[in-house]
């Protein structure tokens, strides 16, 4: 096991991760922290609980937005699917856009 220091809303955290996902869990930090840092900028600093709750729903709802649509392709219910990869290749490149 690993510990990686991330940094989260100006707080530093050790966290503990397999050997080898150290990038990794330092992407998803970032990307969270992203996360944290635009709400506050739209909703200002209400504590780092709310923050976090907050910031928590808006991934797991772009989470589910990706998973319906990765589920309505796999049913077939869109016919268009160039359309969709596309869409879903957008969505991706912004999140890691956003991790940068």
């Amino acid at each position: 096991m690993s510990q990686v220091e991330i940094k989260i809303n100006g707080r530093q955290y050790q966290v503990s991760c397999e050997d080898g996902q150290e990038r990794h869990l330092t992407e998803l930090a970032e990307y969270f922290d992203g996360k944290m840092t635009s709400l506050i900028d739209e909703v200002g600093q209400i504590g780092d609980t709310s923050l976090m709750v907050m910031a928590s729903l808006l991934i797991a709802d772009e989470l589910s937005d990706a998973n319906q649509e990765l589920n309505d392709l796999r049913q077939g219910k869109d016919n268009d699917y160039a359309d969709r990869i596309n869409k879903i290749a957008e969505k991706i490149e912004k999140i890691a856009d956003s991790m940068e």
